[in-house]
């Protein structure tokens, strides 16, 4: 299900949908409602980063742009978008072959024409010549416009298909997102989590993996809502994802505040250091009041820390990882533990 939110949480959403639908140019329907509710939800960053980039830019959003933004970054890609692009795949497979059968339908016949002439030719009979000539000429013609609508069949086909592999890059690729930070989702963590153990780490290298956990975090939605609660956790998937950027490693939103980083071809101490430098970031994250800039509070989490061991599986391979993490919250929280 798309939409989880509490009826408490889910109303404080929509007076913030609301407020924003009201500062724009677009009608009160549906397609603007559901925009504004994901972005003031927080659970669409596509999205989310679509309107901020037209909101900085100070562009009115109205009916055509709130339907663009909608088209492009709501639009369902569940089973039933794999299912319609796979049914189109065929219908323009289906499409293709159809006229390759017909240009090959209409090659046979001209082939027979040619070989026709070819006999009236070597008989060097003009009565039999002539009338082979025409059929001849109206197969060739027959022959280059069959040609001729293979080619653009397949040349639309191309287009197509290049719009197909885009629906269903984004339909694959947000099957394994969480939606609120746009890290890894716990399928898509598991994917990566099971690739660690298809590849060697290779000579003087380990896999590891790091469990991370927002401190005290109940108290974060208890005090300052669920809305500010989603915005912690967005943030710390914006520092998990920058601390792995342009690195084989990968982050995960475990789920709820529990995070992870799985690390490749990597050592202990790597680990530990990639760890550290989450664990710093996320204390020197500042959450602010969006009107008047006031930091309001700040967050920490804890971490830990395992390397995969030979022979063993992913279930005890986290459940080590988790171990550490809980020795550092019963060790004071804000800190990285290792096993």
């Amino acid at each position: 299900m798309r939409y989880q939110e509490s009826k408490d949480r889910s109303a404080e959403v929509l007076r913030l949908a609301l407020a924003q639908m009201g500062r724009q140019a677009a009608a009160f329907n549906p397609v603007t409602f559901t925009i504004w509710y994901e972005y003031a939800a927080g659970i669409n960053p596509k999205l989310h980063a679509a309107i901020e980039q037209l909101l900085h830019d100070k562009q009115l959003i109205d009916d055509a742009v709130a339907a663009k933004l909608y088209t492009e970054h709501v639009a369902a890609t569940d089973e039933a978008a794999m299912r319609r692009i796979s049914g189109e795949f065929q219908r323009m497979l289906g499409g293709i072959a159809q006229s390759a059968s017909e240009t090959g339908d209409r090659a046979g016949r001209y082939t027979e024409q040619l070989e026709t002439l070819t006999a009236a030719l070597m008989s060097q009979d003009v009565t039999q010549i002539t009338p082979h000539i025409d059929e001849a000429r109206v197969g060739t013609e027959e022959m280059k416009s069959s040609a001729q609508a293979l080619q653009r069949q397949v040349i639309s086909s191309q287009n197509e298909i290049a719009r197909l592999r885009h629906d269903l890059d984004r339909a694959r690729g947000e099957a394994l997102t969480d939606p609120l930070t746009g890290i890894l989702n716990r399928k898509g963590f598991d994917q990566r989590l099971k690739a660690l153990f298809d590849e060697p780490a290779g000579a003087g290298r380990e896999h590891c993996l790091v469990m991370l956990d927002i401190d005290h975090f109940k108290k974060v939605n208890d005090a300052h809502g669920h809305v500010m609660g989603d915005r912690v956790i967005q943030g710390l998937g914006e520092i998990l994802r920058q601390v792995v950027a342009d690195t084989p490693h990968a982050a995960a939103r475990y789920g709820g505040e529990e995070f992870a980083l799985v690390l490749p071809h990597s050592t202990l101490d790597d680990a530990l250091r990639v760890a550290e430098q989450a664990r710093s970031r996320a204390k020197a994250m500042k959450i602010r009041n969006r009107n008047t800039q006031e930091v309001m509070f700040t967050i920490t989490i804890s971490g830990g820390v395992a390397a995969l061991r030979p022979g063993e599986d992913a279930t005890s391979f986290v459940a080590r990882a988790d171990s550490a993490l809980y020795r550092s919250k019963q060790d004071g929280r804000d800190r990285v533990s290792r096993v």
